[in-house]
């Protein structure tokens, strides 16, 4: 049953279109992310659905209910910001019971509440501590309990974790996931890192120029990219222009080396112009596995990345990257030497050019 929906929204500041026809529907408990470059309209259109920007076109609706010219306070969301905005001269404790406060809560309720938020972030101990005295991931984390102690209809997470060290971002994004799994709240999170958007999400709205790209689960996402766009910007991507050979056969060529795709290319003509991609890790070395595609290759460049090793090679005229896991025993080639690569069709993507 869809939880929140938002239907058709367009937001124009003058001349410039931020949001442009946006249309999704979220369930009850799902985490869905906003995934995309500075620009590109994810915190204008989250902070939409907070109701601190009103949408020149469109509606928005929680549980069947217009909430699209309700001021914020009247949505029961509740807002993570990227910046923590808590109160400098409140305790952890009345920074999390401010929200219930203001709602003229009975103060043994409060106190219950704010106590159960405590529990839920393991920061029983700082109850007392002013914010001056606590960690960025920690007040992040009383920020987090704040939002959640009104029981919002819709968490919205405005990318939360940016300021914060890449140790410590990777340790909350799992504990924001597991208490949001385990109270089964509606979230909403922007981000424009994609690493935390696949680990985090039920599904993820990439967004370019204000409109959506694609819309997916992460695999989907990952593995099968709709358009350039969002094949390029999630995850590493080797990508060149081809052309279409055989479309009966799946037969492609970069520069005239062959390739051949599972896609269905039924509906163009020998010669239309596409755009070819590959994952890194779908090309290997053809002396240690062979699959449909075997071509030749040029060793460029080899880029030594902790688990991984990125291998450069020239295939044609195009350059592609090629990543193994890396082990102490590893055999490398040399730079400028001539070798074969494969990959399965699967492995080979074909977009609109």
């Amino acid at each position: 049953m869809t939880h929140l929906a938002l239907k058709n929204i367009s937001k124009h500041f003058g001349d410039f279109t931020a949001v442009r026809d946006f249309d999704l529907e979220v369930k009850k408990g799902e985490f869905v992310s906003f995934l995309g470059p500075s620009g590109c309209g994810k915190t204008t259109t989250l902070r939409i659905i907070a109701g601190f920007e009103i949408p020149s076109s469109g509606v928005i609706t929680i549980n069947d209910m217009d909430i699209t010219n309700k001021a914020p306070n009247q949505r029961n969301v509740g807002m993570v910001f990227q910046s923590y905005a808590l109160f400098p001269n409140m305790t952890v404790s009345q920074n999390i019971g401010f929200g219930l406060r203001v709602r003229k809560e009975k103060e043994s309720e409060v106190k219950d509440r704010v106590a159960e938020m405590l529990s839920i972030i393991h920061m029983e101990e700082k109850a007392n501590s002013y914010p001056y005295q606590l960690s960025g991931g920690q007040m992040q984390r009383v920020a987090l309990a704040r939002a959640l102690a009104i029981r919002p209809e819709v968490l919205l997470l405005d990318e939360p974790l940016s300021a914060l060290d890449a140790k410590i971002r990777v340790a909350l994004r799992a504990e924001i996931r597991s208490i949001q799994q385990k109270l089964g709240i509606t979230a909403i999170y922007v981000t424009h890192d994609q690493e935390e958007a696949l680990s985090l999400s039920d599904r993820i709205v990439v967004m370019n120029k204000g409109e959506m790209e694609q819309v997916g689960t992460p695999f989907e996402i990952y593995n099968f990219p709709t358009t350039v766009f969002s094949a390029n910007f999630v995850g590493t991507l080797n990508n060149a222009s081809a052309e279409v050979v055989d479309p009966a056969n799946g037969l492609i060529s970069i520069g005239g080396v062959q390739f051949e795709s599972a896609v269905d290319l039924k509906e163009r003509k020998k010669g239309d112009k596409v755009r070819v991609a590959i994952r890194p890790e779908r090309l290997g070395f053809a002396s240690e596995q062979k699959k449909a595609n075997v071509v030749d290759c040029t060793i460029e460049n080899i880029t030594f990345l902790g688990s991984i090793v990125r291998i450069q090679v020239t295939i044609g005229k195009a350059k592609f990257y090629m990543d193994t896991f890396n082990n102490p025993f590893l055999e490398l080639p040399k730079i400028g030497d001539k070798d074969q690569v494969t990959c399965s069709k699967e492995a080979v993507l074909v977009l609109d050019e």
